[in-house]
């Protein structure tokens, strides 16, 4: 009879815990824009994929998610700890916080810097070391070696492991999404997990936008695509885009979205528009001009190339959020499982003989409030993590 009571205590919570979990598993394009002087120079911007079905269980190591898990961001980076790829848990990439009640309503650098090292601290301290002395302080985080002189106590390392977290202050992010199928996601884990993540990252052919070509080429063979005319053969994460699009539109049965996620409002520097290649070259006079004067047949062609097949403007109408998905549903889940898990505690209590002494009972909850959607122009007021300044964090 204990056995049954157990069974069906089992069951209920599995059921639970079903009820609230998202019907359909999605893979998404992350356009982001260029920010600083670099993104000037180069306004191709950058590319990432968000899955929300597969979560990290290290930046390294990828997994099926669990109840109430937001997804993961997975990326090629240049120079962080000699890896290929990472995968970063979807609020922190975005924020460089743990939980979505922590995001700030504005951000200003020093913000910024205080939460991305903060995270680190907690989170990343062993691929992205602190610097232990004035000399290791000058090589930064992109070598493996600078683990062996870590130092707890030591100080933020330089380098660009920041584009790691707290990517929507920096720049606006456009989101193109696509369904996929848990089947998919199983396969997709195994084969990240089983490859060898070692880097060899080259801006013109093994950058960020060929990863997330290569990623979606996973779920749906041959649905992106260089263009050697408008990118002059360099993938961009403007032409993933593009390609990410057309194959949507060749298979309407697929569900294809799109969303926006705004730069976090301050005095942070607003983000560059992201441009392809050759819309860069013909659009800015101080490269037009100089490539008119020295080819004007070159130029002409590289006009009539981008008007035949190089505008593609980023989704202006489409819903501005501060995370991508369902987050009500999210939410929902999250508070099913808390129940459930109060269920089967009392029932358990309730079961127990009369001579059996009573555990203590476990938390209720883990103190997190149901999470709900926020339009990009109602964001809660922020919630100053520990060790930011109030001023700061009010700035």
């Amino acid at each position: 009879m204990k056995q049954i009571r157990m069974a069906l205590m089992a069951l209920t919570a599995l059921v639970a815990a079903a009820g609230g979990v998202r019907a359909h598993a999605d893979a998404a394009l992350l356009m982001e824009e260029p920010y600083g002087t670099f993104g000037a120079f180069n306004p191709t911007g950058h590319a990432a994929i968000y899955l929300n079905h597969v979560c990290a269980e290290t930046p390294t190591e990828l997994r099926a998610c669990r109840p109430g898990e937001f997804g993961v961001v997975i990326s090629r980076y240049h120079r962080v700890a000699g890896y290929d790829w990472l995968a970063i848990p979807l609020v922190p990439y975005l924020y460089a916080v743990d939980r979505v009640d922590d995001i700030p309503a504005t951000a200003d650098p020093a913000l910024e810097a205080k939460l991305r090292d903060a995270y680190r601290r907690k989170h990343l301290l062993d691929i992205i070391p602190n610097v232990s002395d004035e000399k290791d302080a000058g090589k930064g985080a992109g070598n493996t070696d600078d683990i062996d002189s870590a130092d707890e106590a030591g100080e933020t390392p330089k380098g660009d492991w920041t584009q790691l977290i707290g990517a929507s202050y920096d720049r606006k992010i456009y989101g193109f999404q696509i369904e996929t199928t848990p089947e998919a996601d199983a396969r997709f884990i195994a084969e990240f997990n089983d490859n060898r993540n070692v880097s060899h990252f080259n801006l013109f052919f093994h950058n960020c936008a060929d990863f997330s070509k290569m990623l979606l080429n996973v779920y749906y063979p041959h649905s992106i695509h260089r263009n050697f005319f408008i990118d002059l053969g360099i993938t961009t994460p403007k032409q993933v885009a593009r390609s990410l699009t057309k194959y949507a539109k060749r298979h309407p049965e697929l569900d294809f979205s799109t969303f926006v996620i705004p730069q976090v409002p301050g005095t942070i520097h607003r983000s560059h528009p992201i441009n392809g290649v050759v819309e860069s070259l013909v659009k800015s006079k101080k490269y037009v001009v100089p490539l008119f004067v020295v080819s004007p047949q070159l130029t002409a062609g590289m006009i009539v190339a981008y008007l035949a097949d190089g505008r593609f403007k980023a989704p202006k109408n489409s819903p501005r959020e501060l995370l991508p998905g369902d987050i009500e549903d999210i939410g929902a889940t999250q508070a099913n499982t808390q129940t459930s898990t109060q269920t089967s505690t009392q029932t358990s209590i309730q079961t127990r003989t009369a001579d059996q002494p009573a555990p203590a009972v476990p938390p209720a909850a883990n103190g997190e409030p149901q999470l709900h959607r926020h339009a990009a122009t109602a964001i809660a007021p922020p919630v100053v993590p520990a060790g930011v300044p109030a001023a700061a964090a009010a700035q």
